[in-house]
């Protein structure tokens, strides 16, 4: 894993590009990732992610 985040891969919500370092403001990035290729699949981790946390929540209902 990469200590240096700066230098880390980001997913740029705004406009789909993988991005290196700190390029965008933080509102439009999601990560930091390890690696371009799980940037370039962010929006797939995301979406697990929100079905899993709701599935979460549903069953503590």
């Amino acid at each position: 894993m990469a200590e240096d985040i700066e230098h880390r891969f980001w997913y740029n919500l705004k406009t789909g590009a993988v991005e290196q370092g700190f390029q965008s403001p933080s509102v439009d990035r999601a990560g930091p990732f390890d690696t371009r290729e799980e940037a370039e699949h962010a929006l797939e981790k995301l979406r697990a992610n929100s079905e899993k946390w709701a599935a979460e929540d549903a069953a503590d209902d």
